[in-house]
């Protein structure tokens, strides 16, 4: 009687000429890198989130509030805002990038370094609402440090009249009516606004500089 059982006796040995077949090997096996293959992280790279957060900053055209910009980025809140625009500014730092984020206005923007202005004063086109005569910057130092102040009172102080200047300030989006005066007739108040504070480089009023240190010193 012949056993039902594979025989495993010499007959059933594989021939030495053939070869056996190579086991396929799933794709992560496959085409995995070696460690040694494996790049280290770039110093200067961004992830998913800073990188958002750098791009809202690129694309605005004024401070963003750490809370519009904590939306932007789809960060949980300005506190998460503020942590990334201090790590961006340090990677901007470490970089020697042509760009620095400042606080201005209550709000953050991105903006060339102070060594670069000279050479790209040279190639603007455009910005040229921003020039100031002397009379209308001393009316806007005027309004700025007496804000909120009357037309009147302007007057007043610079001897002379101040209304088409007022209006031309207030043309180029420096000053504002803030509200009025509760003296008969019930005058408009001026104040400064927030194109203002871009301007001239201000996060707040109170980084205005003191009015001591403005006076011209003793012969």
């Amino acid at each position: 009687m012949f056993s039902t059982q594979t025989a495993h006796g010499p007959g059933s040995r594989r021939p030495y000429s053939v070869r056996p077949g190579n086991k396929t090997l799933p794709a992560g096996v496959r085409f995995a890198p070696r460690e040694s293959e494996v790049p280290p992280p770039h110093p200067f790279g961004r992830d998913t989130t800073l990188a958002r957060l750098e791009a809202a900053l690129f694309l605005a055209d004024e401070p963003l509030p750490a809370r519009k910009l904590a939306e932007a980025a789809g960060l949980p809140d300005g506190h998460a805002a503020r942590r990334l625009v201090e790590r961006l500014r340090a990677l901007y730092a470490d970089d020697e990038s042509a760009y620095q984020i400042e606080e201005i206005g209550g709000g953050y923007q991105l903006l060339t370094r102070p060594a670069f202005h000279p050479w790209l004063l040279r190639l603007r086109r455009t910005g040229q609402d921003m020039r100031l005569t002397p009379a209308a910057l001393e009316t806007l130092a005027v309004i700025a440090y007496k804000q909120p102040i009357t037309r009147a009172d302007v007057d007043t102080l610079r001897g002379v009249a101040s209304a088409e200047l007022i209006r031309l300030l207030m043309e180029k989006g420096l000053v504002r009516v803030s509200g009025r005066h509760d003296s008969l007739g019930r005058p408009q108040l001026y104040g400064t606004t927030k194109r203002f504070l871009q301007g001239f480089g201000l996060n707040t009023l109170a980084d205005l500089p003191e009015v001591e240190s403005l006076k011209k010193p003793k012969e």
